[in-house]
């Protein structure tokens, strides 16, 4: 390997080699980085775990925010062993992480079975065109919670 980013995307493709012999999920790994070391490891455990959103590198992201007690990883790096679904994208954001750094393509990952383009084109689209049938219900109990929320002064924003 020739650069730091390689050698720990090898260790990424090295745990998702991995998911071949344990069958919890698809073949997908992921490491975090902070300060030149890993922090924090995962691999899809979708099946395992009964669990549709333990995705390599959501698996990852809790294990980080666990040792490092905190649920902002500015500072971090995330490599993958492929690029991230939008789900894990999000998760991605959300947790506040510097970059990512992955190998197989999301169209690499569609030619073995595990195609989102249908993700992608579906967050798109206006509500009423989505193919799950989603509807805002207008309730003045929730407009008051949130509305106590924007007032309360322990808050904590993430």
């Amino acid at each position: 390997m020739n650069t730091v980013h390689e050698r720990f995307l090898a260790k990424a493709v090295a745990l998702s080699a991995g998911c071949l012999e344990n069958l919890k999920g698809g073949p997908f790994g992921a490491v975090i980085v902070k300060d030149g070391e890993i922090i924090a490891t995962g691999v899809n455990e979708v099946l395992g775990n009964n669990d549709p959103t333990a995705h390599a590198e959501v698996q990852a992201i809790r294990a980080a925010s666990s040792k490092l007690n905190n649920f902002d990883l500015a500072g971090c790096v995330i490599y993958s062993s492929c690029e991230p679904c939008p789900m894990c994208l999000a998760a991605i954001y959300w947790a506040r992480i510097d970059a990512i750094y992955f190998a197989n393509s999301r169209e690499d990952a569609a030619a073995i079975g595990f195609d989102d383009a249908f993700l992608y084109e579906e967050m798109v689209k206006s509500i009423g065109q989505r193919k799950i049938p989603t509807y805002r219900v207008d309730m003045e109990l929730a407009k008051h919670v949130f509305y106590d929320w924007s007032n309360f002064d322990k808050k904590q924003l993430y």
